[in-house]
């Protein structure tokens, strides 16, 4: 066996001691002990590519990565290596669930990052979509703050002209009762101006003024409205010329833009989920291969060293509770 291979079995959990007594074994756990292996190194690179988005320097994430794939690559050697191969196969599935879903869990974790690298140049252009929506969500609410007080103003400045309507055509309806009045045309129907026609003189003439002291008034209203409606303006443009969209490159936003490329796009989604799966498959793999791997020398070489393991032990307390009674009977005569 050569060092390569004796790598492999120690990845799989197996004993070497028991392995060279039944040296047909060796092919199902150096596979195993691969399995398991590559599994490791595929959560080392995929944490370490995520952790590349959060620190800057390059050694962390390398450091981190390494952390985590000596993490996974124990934990997943440690689940080969406690499964025990018995003569009741439903044992051996009830054993292997929790781990089957601790496995499942474990592979949705390690495939997030590599699927972020295989879709890079798609979420991309899906980032650029997202920070041109934030920037539009961000305008509208500019807008919105200062059309509240624009709208007010120019509700107030349109009030005023109705007002100028309304007294222009009070004043041109008296002018007119005025003039017929002088013209016999209407009111007392005479000729000659009386006094009659002063009054609707007076009350014509008192209409204009009030006229122009309006529109002087409107007009003073009007200026102020134009100058702060210019503010306004100006306001909410440099306000606009500000609006700066944080860096969206984050993992966070990179997730939101992957799943958002899932709803959009069909091929996309089913990519997205067979590479879930086969991430699924491959850390799952060790354990299905002790599952489905048939019973054989080295499974019942190392049940009768764990038997006599066991058989010693006990036979030590025997001893040791002998030893104690023999005592307690020496000393309580």
């Amino acid at each position: 066996m050569n060092k390569l291979e004796q790598f492999f079995c120690y990845c799989s959990g197996v004993s070497l001691t028991l392995l060279k007594r039944c040296p047909s074994e060796k092919s199902k756990f150096v596979g195993m002990g691969a399995t398991v292996f590559f599994t490791g190194l595929l959560a080392a690179i995929s944490s370490a590519y995520a952790m590349y988005f959060v620190f800057d320097l390059l050694i962390w994430p390398i450091v981190f990565g390494l952390v985590w794939g000596l993490m996974i690559f124990n934990l997943d050697r440690f689940i080969v290596l406690s499964m025990r191969k018995s003569h009741d196969s439903y044992k051996e599935y009830v054993q292997a669930a929790p781990r089957m879903i601790l496995a499942v869990l474990i592979a949705l974790i390690i495939s997030k990052p590599l699927e972020l690298k295989i879709f890079e140049k798609e979420i991309t252009t899906e980032l650029n979509l997202i920070k041109q929506e934030l920037m539009a969500s961000s305008e509208k609410a500019i807008e919105a703050r200062y059309s509240a007080h624009s709208d007010s103003l120019k509700s107030e400045s349109e009030g005023l002209k109705l007002a100028i309507e309304k007294k222009e055509k009070i004043r041109n309806e008296l002018v007119d009762m005025a003039r017929q009045e002088a013209d016999g045309t209407g009111g007392s129907g005479k000729v000659n101006p009386g006094p009659i026609y002063q009054i609707k003189k007076r009350n014509a003439d008192q209409a204009q003024t009030e006229l122009e002291e309006l529109i002087a008034k409107s007009e003073a209203i009007d200026q102020k409205i134009v100058t702060e409606l210019d503010q306004i303006g100006l306001s909410k443009k440099n306000d606009l010329s500000q609006i700066e969209v944080n860096d969206i490159n984050g993992v966070s936003f990179q997730l939101t833009a992957l799943n958002r490329l899932g709803d959009k796009y069909d091929t996309i989604y089913y990519a997205n989920a067979f590479i879930i799966l086969l991430f699924i498959m491959l850390e799952i793999a060790p354990i299905l291969a002790k599952l489905i791997s048939p019973r054989g020398p080295y499974d019942d070489l190392l049940e009768v060293h764990e038997k006599h393991f066991e058989s010693y032990r006990k036979e030590k307390v025997y001893k040791s509770e002998r030893r104690v009674e023999e005592y307690m009977v020496s000393h309580t005569s």
